[in-house]
């Protein structure tokens, strides 16, 4: 009976430890998202939330909560790099493309999540814009297969599903410009600058007060010589408060623009 009493007391506290080791794992790694996120959306401070999310794609690998941030860290280093001559291009566009490699992984991991299809989005698009859009219709149309996929999903938020919303529209917008019949060709007849209209639209909707969507659909509208939308849009890029690390630039280009259209 005292042999049994010992087995039931070792398996009791054996069952409480993992339960312990279990929570304790699940709170560290969120400590370390959380940590990582404010780096990133906070500080601004892209190498340090490198670091976190290195930190914890050692401690928690095959993670697709890590993945995506890591892509998402990787894109922001990448727009940084300068790109002033053929060595410094190669290797920006090496960090997009493991962006788009942890993007990849997330997406394997979590099919079911938008964000993965975002950031996956996000960093093909970069490299479609590095590479010349008509150069890689492939990729273009990945880019709009994942921003689809992840509005059926409809989830992670309204700032998740404005992003898919508004990649989409950027990449109406840039796709549209050239001749319909031309890119027909290409595999790229879909896109149209009034579903870019409407793409921007509904991003703005879902989450206002986000200045690279008002100044996006700015420059988007001005290209259609519609300056009264226009106006209104950058008016609304100044009103903004700074939430994002390009809010600054942006600013400023926006004050530009209506500088330069105030008389149209």
């Amino acid at each position: 009976m005292k042999l049994t009493s010992k087995y039931f007391l070792f398996f009791f506290s054996l069952i409480i430890s993992l339960a312990i080791s279990n929570l304790t794992f699940g709170q560290k790694l969120e400590d370390l998202l959380k940590q990582g996120d404010d780096y990133l959306d906070v500080n601004f401070d892209n190498q340090k939330a490198l670091e976190v999310f290195q930190k914890a794609d050692k401690l928690y690998p095959n993670n697709w909560e890590v993945y995506w941030r890591l892509s998402r860290v990787y894109v922001y280093i990448a727009e940084k790099m300068p790109d002033n001559n053929s060595t410094q291009k190669d290797a920006q566009l090496a960090v997009y493309q493991k962006a788009y490699d942890y993007a990849d992984k997330s997406v394997k991991l979590a099919p079911d999540k938008s964000i993965t299809y975002v950031r996956r989005a996000i960093a093909n698009g970069r490299i479609a814009l590095f590479k010349g859009v008509f150069s890689v219709a492939g990729v273009v149309n990945a880019v709009k297969a994942d921003c689809d996929k992840a509005i059926s999903l409809g989830n992670g938020g309204n700032y998740v599903q404005a992003l898919a919303h508004y990649v989409l529209a950027r990449t109406n917008d840039k796709v549209s410009e050239k001749w319909k019949p031309a890119r027909s060709i290409l595999g790229l007849g879909w896109a149209d600058i009034d579903n870019a209209f409407n793409e921007y639209n509904i991003a703005i909707k879902l989450y206002p007060n986000f200045r690279m969507f008002y100044l996006d659909y700015a420059k988007a509208l001005i290209k259609e010589d519609d300056y009264s939308k226009a106006k209104e849009m950058l008016n609304k890029v100044i009103e903004s408060p700074k939430r994002d690390e390009n809010d600054d630039s942006q600013l400023y280009e926006a004050k530009n623009l209506l500088e330069q259209i105030k008389n149209k």
